[in-house]
């Protein structure tokens, strides 16, 4: 099995080795569903994007060129995937995003501790919930970068180099979108719930 450093990995991938492909695919597959998760609030569409990733990869492995980190160029695809599945399915997303915020079972689905009490998990429910709407009313470069940053744990030259802006812009895309956050989540910083 190849193991090694992505960069090493993707060199080898572009020689025609399928097992440092696997190695890739193995160590960003879960990153990547759970990027286009919390992109899209779409669980079965964000498994297809996910592997989509992988697909372009392997398609374009002979044209790879190491000028930037391989994590700056997968999220750099996903973010491009992301986006165009915004665009393409706006309408679709906020109605589902809707109605499984009407269910209070798929809420409450969610958690994995089955200690809390129910009154924990409504609180606990309805917290995510605002969350999750104050980050998804963000503009989209904003939220990407939110997510990239805050759930990702992608640095900030990462994440210019995936929205193709210089470091300063992050920064303030992201001081404005966190911003916008504390204005919106105040009552929740409030009561010590964030």
């Amino acid at each position: 099995m190849a193991i090694g450093s992505d960069l090493e990995l993707m060199l080898r991938v572009r020689a025609g080795d399928a097992a440092s492909f696997e190695v890739l695919l193995r160590r960003y597959r879960l990153p990547m569903v759970n990027f286009f998760r919390r992109m899209l609030r779409d669980r079965a569409l964000a498994e297809d994007l996910a592997q989509e990733v992988f697909l372009r990869i392997y398609k374009s492995r002979e044209r790879y060129q190491p000028e930037a980190r391989f994590t700056t160029w997968l999220y750099r695809i996903a973010t491009n995937l992301a986006l165009n599945a915004i665009r393409d399915r706006k309408d679709e997303v906020n109605e589902a995003s809707a109605s499984e915020e009407s269910g209070a079972g798929t809420i409450l689905d969610r958690f994995v501790d089955p200690q809390p009490t129910v009154e924990q998990r409504l609180i606990q429910g309805d917290r995510e919930r605002l969350i999750r709407q104050a980050v998804e009313g963000l503009p989209d470069n904003q939220r990407l970068a939110v997510i990239l940053h805050k759930y990702q744990d992608v640095d900030y030259r990462q994440i210019a180099g995936i929205l193709g802006v210089s470091e300063s812009a992050v920064k303030s895309l992201l001081f404005r979108a966190y911003e916008t956050l504390r204005v919106r989540l105040e009552p929740l910083l409030r009561e010590g719930q964030i």
